[in-house]
């Protein structure tokens, strides 16, 4: 690895602007890169296959093992370091890193296609762990609509714990979703409510792509009428509604229940 012998004490140090603007979400000042913090986001891109452009390092710790060589590795002060990161403790150790690109066929594969559409999801939390749980319930793919938050967002990559790096995330337009049902994706939307089919009633095995809407709206008119179908989550105690990733999640889980016993 390409270790710098000088330790950075300054803000100003062009890497460290570019690691704070890739942590800022500001695409054009980071050169396109995505920042990551912490020992298992690091393994976890690494295993994952990720390119990393420049690994930062604390003054009070060793330089990660699983850094491959030819990597650019920085040694920052703790001031320096403290003064980029977001989190409250962090652990010493950020990395840049070149974020994958995916198409909209990326999702299709497969003899039928599971995807999850997030659809002007504001709360980054929600949407890291839907992306999470689509990918533990076996969904080929997360697309994003306008006005949801970016998956790279740091709260949604923690929350996606890794997930974000192996399962194709792809941002479209209301155009794209429809689209959708000419290539035989069936689009169920998830709402709250007895005007709707149950999930457990629904059929999940077929190709299908499955909305979930605004943490505070839900889905809007236009995706509402897209929808082929209106599905909810029967709850027998007494609540309005279930948060947007736990509902996603259990409709997720429900499909995955289907395919599997087919």
């Amino acid at each position: 690895m390409a270790i710098s012998e000088m330790l950075v004490s300054r803000r100003t140090n062009a890497r460290v602007k570019q690691l704070r603007a890739a942590f800022q979400g500001r695409a054009r000042l980071s050169g396109g890169l995505v920042a990551i913090e912490g020992d298992h986001l690091l393994e976890e891109a690494l295993l994952s296959g990720m390119v990393l452009k420049t690994v930062f390092v604390s003054e009070r710790r060793e330089i990660p093992h699983m850094v491959p060589h030819g990597v650019e590795v920085l040694r920052l002060t703790e001031e320096v370091f403290e003064s980029v990161v977001e989190t409250q403790s962090p652990q010493g150790v950020a990395a840049l890193l070149v974020p994958p690109v995916h198409k909209l066929d990326d999702v299709m594969k497969g003899a039928a296609p599971l995807i999850l559409i997030a659809a002007g999801l504001q709360d980054p939390g929600n949407l890291g762990t839907l992306v999470r749980s689509a990918e533990a319930f076996g969904a080929s793919g997360v697309l994003t609509t306008p006005g949801t938050v970016s998956a790279w967002n740091q709260k949604a990559l923690r929350a996606s714990v890794g997930s974000v790096f192996r399962l194709p995330v792809v941002g479209v337009t209301p155009e794209d979703v429809t689209g959708l049902k000419a290539r035989g994706i069936r689009l169920m939307a998830a709402v709250g409510g007895t005007n709707a089919t149950a999930a457990q009633d629904a059929d999940f095995a077929r190709s299908c792509a499955l909305l979930v809407g605004n943490e505070g709206s839900g889905l809007g008119a236009e995706w509402m009428r897209m929808a082929d179908e209106r599905v909810t989550i029967p709850c027998p105690g007494p609540v309005e509604s279930l948060n947007a990733a736990v509902a996603g999640s259990l409709l997720l889980y429900e499909a995955s229940r289907q395919r599997s016993a087919r």
